[in-house]
């Protein structure tokens, strides 16, 4: 693709750089090759303004920016003879194309050369705070049982065409993502959308088919300002459904309320948990549906919650516009034995549970905590650590549910994210007595102590491995659960 076809959506450049051809595209200046053109994003923790040298040096045809640089100088390209010659003689200079805001940019390029895939797919996005990978692996299932493929972005794993790959972020950046759109020959596409991944522009462009709302909860608003601007940048993702798209809403949710309110004000189609489904009855592992048309189906899962329960609903009623019969859907769900670190249930030798959970809002662990208490347990015993330069205002009132709901709350390591420990050590300690800052060692010392009808909830890092280095040499909360509980506690 030449650079000005590239770039027709996003700015008009002299007619004589027309012809320079553009193979790649990279956000990475290492991986920069010959007729590659290189977009400088400024990050968190590196700005790729820093490494346009080596990008050219590398061979970069072109590059785009937001930073005015004058050994870069964007009005050298008014100069026609000037950019005649630099075409024929790229040694001369490398032409810069200065941007308002290159995230944006990358993304619309990033659609613009892998052709708009979302246009010729079927994609799902579904957003809000908790339950959205259960759901998504959820409607995976019965997708895939209707014997349909389906390519998935999720905080899990990536997996496009059956190969997977851990993935690094919930919503992958925009140019991976629309490479892999591109390379998926799967019948549908379903996204993990994040509010990381709405306001950092990774999912511009993408014309969504169905779009799904779980919840909102106290979260990220280290990130945020407040929930108003929290809930504000997810419903900006209910703005990219296709004309013929569909919102599916969690209105039992009042934020949810709100956002079905406002599409059904702008003329969306809308489906909504609370309305074309309700509960009329749910345990912690089953619910009787009741669907329009006095309709009513039971639904079964092998997992517990009732989070899960509303997760269902929302895959349930997807598959449903799929035109999946939902008896089928119903047996799929009924057969979907979990994800990895949400509510991933591990039986102790002595008679205990021990569950592994993500949890890491106030809604997340009322649930967590809520399910288990359900159970019948005899003593709740919860490990669970805050991330360093995160939302502190949520702290004191998990740790509240924490103690209302439990018999022992122990507070260890979670990430330190750049702080001292010494400082986080202390921050624990503020906040609540009991206090193990190994997170293997506050595992072992409550794995310990248990005994038959007790049950062990341990949150915050899920799936995830460890970022810091602890007194075992375990890498996730699962492979310190395993060895504790297949070696014994007496290590």
């Amino acid at each position: 693709m030449n650079l000005a076809n590239l770039l027709e959506p996003i700015k008009k450049i002299n007619h004589a750089l027309h012809y320079l051809k553009i193979e790649d595209i990279s956000i990475n200046s290492k991986k920069v090759m010959p007729n590659t053109l290189f977009v400088a994003i400024a990050g968190a923790t590196a700005d790729g303004h820093d490494y346009i040298e080596e990008a050219i040096r590398n061979g970069a045809t072109a590059i785009i920016g937001e930073k005015d640089i004058e050994e870069l100088a964007i009005q050298s390209l008014e100069d026609e003879k000037y950019v005649e010659g630099m075409v024929e003689n790229r040694e001369l200079s490398i032409p810069y194309i200065q941007v308002e805001n290159s995230r944006k940019v990358l993304a619309n390029i990033a659609c613009q050369f892998y052709g708009h895939p979302s246009k010729k797919k079927t994609v799902i996005g579904i957003t809000g705070t908790n339950g959205k990978t259960t759901t998504s692996f959820m409607l995976k299932k019965i997708l895939e049982d209707a014997g349909y493929k389906c390519t998935i972005f999720s905080s899990i794993c990536n997996e496009v065409n059956g190969k997977v790959k851990a993935s690094i972020n919930t919503t992958p950046d925009s140019l991976e993502l629309q490479k892999n759109m591109a390379r998926s020959n799967d019948d549908f596409i379903i996204i993990e959308v994040s509010s990381h991944g709405i306001s950092q522009y990774r999912i511009e462009g993408i014309e969504f088919d169905y779009c799904l709302f779980t919840n909102l909860d106290h979260d990220h608003l280290d990130y945020h300002r407040d929930m108003e601007e929290y809930f504000n940048v997810k419903t900006l993702l209910f703005q990219q459904l296709k004309p013929t798209g569909k919102a599916i809403i969690n209105v039992l949710d009042s934020w949810g309320k709100n956002l079905s309110e406002q599409l059904i004000a702008n003329g969306k189609q809308i489906v909504q948990l609370g309305k074309d489904v309700k509960l009329t009855e749910h345990t912690s592992s089953s619910a009787i549906l009741s669907f329009n048309r006095n309709q009513e189906e039971v639904l079964h899962l092998k997992i517990l919650g009732k989070h899960n329960i509303f997760n269902a609903c929302m895959a349930l009623l997807t598959a449903q516009q799929l035109a999946i019969p939902t008896k089928k859907i119903l047996q799929s769900l009924s057969e979907f034995s979990g994800v990895p670190g949400r509510f991933e249930m591990v039986s102790h030798p002595k008679g205990a549970k021990i569950v592994i959970d993500y949890a890491h809002t106030q809604g997340a662990f009322s649930h967590c905590l809520q399910t288990i208490r359900e159970q019948g347990a005899k003593r709740i015993f919860h490990i669970f650590g805050f991330r360093g330069n995160r939302d502190q205002r949520k702290r004191q009132p998990m740790l509240e549910i924490s103690k209302d709901l439990c018999d022992v709350t122990l507070l260890t390591l979670d990430d330190l994210n750049g702080i001292p420990k010494e400082s986080m050590e202390q921050t624990l300690y503020d906040l609540h007595d009991k206090v193990e800052l190994d997170r293997t060692l506050a595992i072992k010392q409550v794995l310990e102590k248990v005994e038959e009808g007790d049950w062990v909830c341990i949150t915050g890092k899920g799936h995830e491995e460890y970022k810091e280095q602890f007194y075992y040499p375990t890498s996730t909360d699962i492979e310190t659960v395993n060895f504790f509980t297949k070696q014994g506690t007496k290590n």
